[in-house]
């Protein structure tokens, strides 16, 4: 017999983490949205739960119930607000890439340095190789990222790993998504840093688990907006009952809904793999490109179901679509990952879209 359940524990965790984001996330995110930020008090009182250290070792200050965990925490959260749920995590996939390169002391080090609420840490992909380094010295920029503070860059590269913690210049912008989190510029000009790793084996590991963490959120939140049109669309008569009953509609719906749990099951995949130890590399980076791809399917027709109204914002379908977009920006989107999700260069190895499998009758 085959048991699909996750677990006493990790249904607490989840149930835990779905309370909190319908209670605090949810009814204030256009509030978090407007202020730019989440309030202290509910930053504070997620790091009190320790959902963002809820897969970090034990001896760190963390739960250490994995990859797994992280990933149904996340997508509760996201499905709330994803511009809150990584404000709520400073460290975010900074976590796990100090973890693959500098091991639990280096983590311990950080996460002490960042340890008032509102600091914040980010990991960049510098998929391009565009960063340069001249010695101890580090230049370079993003022009967009979800927050209007840095107090650690993290700069990763397909080899290793560099750290700044001053001169980090962050300029704001005005920002279309994720807009809870900040939206801002970020530039460094022959920054010091202060450490720097090379290790191609714990780059592939970072990488993978930044790349699970940024699917959680876009599952979470292509669940959110799966979920709202769907609700919508049955109580929204025309014609004499309910739109969801029109079966072009109806097919759609269940499209949308299909799209989610087949990404979401890659998502798991690839959080199991990192968990057992297995390589995770090309799970990770498959995962993300069909959460990439599926929430521009899901964010636009969620928007088309509510019609004209899908586009106000007394309805948070527009903003499900704007969060969804803004999310597939980031470690380089679905183009920086086609590559590992090829493998060893076998393109039978490579995703097949929901979409692209003829999910719509292609």
């Amino acid at each position: 017999m085959i048991d699909f359940s996750f677990g006493e524990d990790l249904e607490l965790v989840t149930e835990t983490a779905q309370r909190f984001s319908d209670e605090q996330l949810l009814p204030a995110q256009r509030d978090f949205e407007q202020q730019r930020a989440v309030p202290l008090a509910v930053l504070q009182e997620a790091r009190d739960i320790g959902f963002d250290r809820i897969d970090w070792p034990e001896s760190s200050g963390g739960a250490d119930m994995g990859a797994v965990a992280r990933v149904l925490v996340t997508e509760r959260l996201a499905g709330g607000c994803p511009g809150a749920a990584i404000a709520l995590q400073p460290l975010g996939s900074v976590a796990h890439a100090l973890l693959a390169f500098g091991g639990e002391a280096a983590l311990r080090q950080h996460a002490r340095s960042l340890d008032r609420p509102g600091m914040r840490a980010v990991l960049v992909f510098d998929h391009r190789s565009i960063w340069q380094g001249a010695g101890d010295a580090l230049s370079g920029s993003v022009p967009w990222w979800p927050a209007d503070r840095v107090d650690l860059l993290a700069v990763l590269s397909r080899t290793g790993l560099q750290l700044v913690t001053h001169g980090i210049s962050v300029l704001p912008l005005p920002g279309a998504g994720l807009r809870a989190a900040g939206a801002s510029e970020i530039r460094v000009d022959r920054t010091p840093v202060d450490a720097a790793w090379t290790d191609p084996t714990a780059a592939a590991l970072a990488l993978a688990h930044a790349r699970v963490h940024l699917s959680a959120l876009i599952v979470g939140q292509m669940h959110a907006a799966a979920e709202y049109a769907r609700k919508y669309a049955l109580e929204r008569v025309a014609f004499g009952r309910p739109i969801a009953h029109h079966q072009a509609l109806a097919f759609l719906i269940v499209d949308m809904h299909s799209a989610v749990d087949a990404t979401r099951q890659l998502l798991h995949e690839a959080a199991w793999r990192l968990d057992a130890g297995q390589p995770a590399t090309e799970a990770a980076a498959t995962a993300l490109i069909e959460a990439v791809e599926n929430a521009v399917f899901i964010g636009s027709n969620a928007v088309q179901i509510l019609g004209g109204a899908g586009f106000m914002r007394d309805y948070p379908v527009e903003k499900h679509m704007r969060e969804l977009r803004a999310l597939g920006l980031l470690l380089g989107g679905a183009d920086a990952a086609r590559d590992d999700a090829l493998g060893a260069g076998d393109a039978s190895l490579a995703p097949i879209s929901f979409l692209a499998a003829g999910a719509l009758g292609a």
